[in-house]
Order: structure tokens, then C-alpha cells, then sequence
């Protein structure tokens, strides 16, 4: 009885596995393969470009006037208001005039003295003219009364230039501004003593001219032999003979948004810096520049050439080799290490390594692997929506 028990209990779990066995769902079917991953590709293409070098520089005005009085005397009266605008022969200050004008009045005295006295020797000479046709006076008195009126003709000339001088004594004590521009404010205040016409002449103001402004830029030896060879070759024109387009960003701003061109270049190089200064000119009408400001200028670096051309967002770099990803006609990408150029106009130039047409991967990358196939839309296309699986 045991053993049948024991025979019958191994039947029952043998057909119990068989029974679970055939209840067990079948094997699933492998998952798809993913799709290529998505990028966006750009054309290269071919432009004429001008390579650009950069340097820093300096603004400074056109003009520049140190305001000096040229007599002295008490400062009377200022007649501008500090940091505006003024013109040429605009009044700026007014020395006590009392003095100067006393003098004026004494030269004018003595000029009148100095006149009568020479019309007197005159007529005394004009009627021993005469008398001297007759024998009625010596010779010796003839030429005392010539002399007379020679020597009464040169006081006469010496009164008047003592007049003149009193005459400029006087005007100068109005200092007027020789230049349009912006003044300074008033270095001295009314009843100081102004010293004038000497070594140690008073300060008195400055005055700037506005428009245009300066930029003086320092241009190092090794460019500035470059752009000789370049002139000599006939890519580019020189500086020292004429005037080169250049452009200028301030401080705040992005890119180089003033034009304007270089119109001197310095007759040597500094020895002691190796550096030779250029100047360049810009329009200021709207007075937003001003002398001191430090400015970035950018100067023609090249000749005119044709580039091959691509955003910088499509380089990559391993280890120290810059490469891109071209997508060819099999919609594979395909590893390619390029030369790099400089940058114009936000495209890196290519040296060596792309052709124009060639579709280079701009955004994706990460996902790329070489020889790997790849879904290519263009930039300007809207990326279609990833499937999910």
C-alpha cells in the first residue's frame, strides 16, 4: 500500500510540472533596432572674405586747446557754463580790462602827438624844398629840416606800433576759444590773479573738438612687416599711402559696429616697445565717444580670397586634431579632420578638409559615431518628433 501511495504521488507531480509547462507564455520577440539618431547639417559653402586683425586702442580728439591767458590781470567774469558745447571765438573769460584800456587811451595820445609832430617837421622840409631852389637857406639847414621830418616820420611808426600792441594787450583780455568743442570746467574762479604771457602762464580751461574723434592703436613689427609684403605683392594696400578701411567696437558693445579708416601710420618703429603707432578716424556726430575711451579696432589683415566656410559649432576636437562630421550619400557620417583658418563674420574659415556642397553635422554630435547612418535635417527644418518606444 506505501508504495502505491508513493508511485501515485510522483504521477501527480509529473503531469502538475506538465500542466505548468504548457500554461508558461511563449518567448518574445527581440525589441526593433533604434532609428538614426536625428542631426542637423549645414552646407558648406564659399564666400570672398577679408581676414581681420583686432588691436586695442585709445580715443583722443581731433583738437585739443589748453586755455592760457596772454596778459595778466584779475579774472573779472566767466561766461560758459562748464562741459558744453562751444564755438569757435566763443568769449570764455574776461581779465580786468581797466588798466589795459587806460594804456590803449596813452598810445593813443602819444600816436596823435607823434603825428603832429611829423606833419610839422614835414611842412618845415617842404618849404626849405623850396628856399633851397633859390639859395634863400643853406644847404645845412636843408638837411637838418629833412632829417627832422625822416626822424618825425619814425616816431609816427613807433607810436603806431606801440598803439597796435596796446590795441592786442587789450583784446587779450577777453580769452576766447580758438576751437569748437567741449569745454572743461573752470580751473580758476573769479579774482584770482590770472598770470599771462609768460613761462608760467595760468591754466585756465580745455577745450576738445567732438567730431571727428581719433583712435590710436599700436601695431606690432611682425603685422606690420605682413602688411608691407602684402602692399608689395598687390593684395592690399598700404596704410602709409592710403586710406584703409578699419572698424572699432566699444567697450559695451558687440562686434564693430563704427566705421571708419586709418589716415596715418607713425614714420618709425618704437625701439623700445616694437610696436609702430597708427591712427584711425571716426565719425562722432552723435558725441557718444569721447577722448580716453579704450576701443577695439580691427584692421584688413588680408587680401580678398575665397574661404570654405562653416559655423563653429560644428567642430570637434580629439586630443589635438579639430575634426567634423560630413554626412555623405549614404546618410552615414563619416569622420574628417580639417585645417582651421580664422574667424569671419561668426564662420570659421577651412583650410584643408572640406569641399563647398559637403553636409557637416552641427548640432547631434554627441550622438554620432563614425560610419554610423544618421537622420540629416537641414537648419533651417523643424526636427521631427522622436519615436517612442
Amino acid at each position: 500500500m506505501p508504495i502505491l501511495c508513493s508511485l501515485g504521488s510522483k504521477i501527480f507531480l509529473f503531469g502538475l510540472l506538465v500542466t505548468l509547462a504548457s500554461c508558461r507564455p511563449p518567448a518574445s520577440a527581440p525589441p526593433p533596432a533604434p532609428p538614426p539618431p536625428q542631426v542637423t547639417v549645414v552646407e558648406v559653402i564659399q564666400e570672398e572674405v577679408v581676414e581681420w586683425d583686432e588691436y586695442t586702442g585709445r580715443l583722443d580728439a581731433k583738437e585739443s586747446v589748453e586755455i592760457r591767458a596772454r596778459v595778466s590781470g584779475y579774472l573779472d567774469k566767466i561766461h560758459f557754463q562748464e562741459g558744453k558745447i562751444v564755438k569757435a571765438g566763443d568769449l570764455l573769460f574776461t581779465i580786468d580790462k581797466r588798466p589795459y584800456e587806460a594804456e590803449f587811451a596813452a598810445t593813443v595820445a602819444e600816436k596823435e602827438q607823434a603825428q603832429s609832430r611829423a606833419d610839422l617837421a614835414q611842412a618845415d622840409f617842404e618849404r626849405a624844398r623850396k628856399l633851397i631852389e633859390s639859395r634863400a637857406v643853406s644847404q645845412e639847414d636843408f638837411d637838418t629840416r629833412a632829417k627832422a621830418a625822416a626822424e618825425a616820420r619814425s616816431a609816427v611808426k613807433a607810436a603806431e606800433a606801440r598803439l597796435a600792441i596796446a590795441q592786442l594787450n587789450l583784446d587779450f583780455s577777453e580769452v576766447r576759444s580758438p576751437i569748437s568743442g567741449r569745454i572743461g570746467r573752470a580751473l580758476v574762479t573769479q579774482g584770482n590773479l590770472i598770470i599771462g604771457g609768460t613761462a608760467g602762464t595760468t591754466l585756465l580751461t580745455t577745450v576738445f573738438s567732438v567730431d571727428p574723434v581719433y583712435a590710436y592703436a599700436d601695431v606690432d613689427e611682425r603685422a606690420s612687416l605682413k602688411y608691407r609684403r602684402l602692399a608689395a605683392a598687390g593684395k592690399r594696400e598700404s596704410a602709409v599711402t592710403t586710406r584703409i578701411p578699419c572698424e572699432m567696437g566699444l567697450s559695451d558693445e558687440q562686434g564693430f559696429p563704427h566705421a571708419g579708416f586709418i589716415d596715418f601710420v607713425d614714420n618709425r618703429i618704437n625701439a623700445s616697445s616694437g610696436t609702430v603707432t597708427a591712427r584711425a578716424v571716426f565719425d562722432n556726430a552723435s558725441g557718444l565717444l569721447s577722448p580716453g575711451m579704450f576701443v577695439r579696432v580691427r584692421v584688413p589683415g588680408s587680401g580678398k580670397y575665397q574661404a570654405v566656410l562653416i559655423p563653429e559649432r560644428g567642430l570637434a576636437t580629439d586630443q589635438s586634431q579639430r575634426f567634423v562630421y560630413v554626412v555623405g550619400e549614404d546618410s552615414k557620417a563619416q569622420f574628417r579632420p580639417v585645417k582651421l583658418g580664422p574667424m569671419i563674420d561668426g564662420l570659421r574659415v577651412i583650410t584643408e578638409g572640406l569641399k563647398v556642397g559637403e553636409k557637416v553635422i552641427t548640432e547631434g554630435l554627441i550622438n554620432v559615431r563614425p560610419g554610423s547612418p544618421v537622420t540629416a535635417m537641414p537648419a533651417t527644418a523643424t526636427p521631427a518628433p522622436a519615436v517612442t518606444q
